[in-house]
């Protein structure tokens, strides 16, 4: 599992114009099974994803096709993890210890 942090690195206008083609793109996202959740950080500087992919690689692969990725507007930080306990209701996060 991954947690990505995007960072926008253009003025908060440019991201707007930008909105409705990334918003599209998570939905397609969300669909393929790709991101578990996402949002805005607060102050607004930029998004969070949580997402499942095969490896790095693939999740690489995939954020390319951001359309903030591929405008350059954000800057992107991923950190992997293994989610081995969660809430009551999260069970499906879970992931075995290799």
């Amino acid at each position: 599992m991954f947690i990505v942090t995007l960072t926008y690195t253009v003025p908060l206008d440019i991201i707007d114009e930008l909105l409705p083609e990334h918003v599209s793109w998570l939905e397609q996202q969300y669909a393929a099974g790709t991101l578990l959740a996402s949002g805005r950080r607060v102050p607004r500087t930029g998004g969070v994803l949580l997402a499942r992919a095969a490896d790095r690689a693939a999740l690489d692969a995939v954020l390319a096709t951001d359309p903030f990725h591929r405008a350059q507007v954000t800057e992107y930080q991923v950190v992997e993890f293994t989610a081995t306990m969660t809430a009551p209701g999260l069970e499906a996060l879970r992931e075995p210890v290799a």
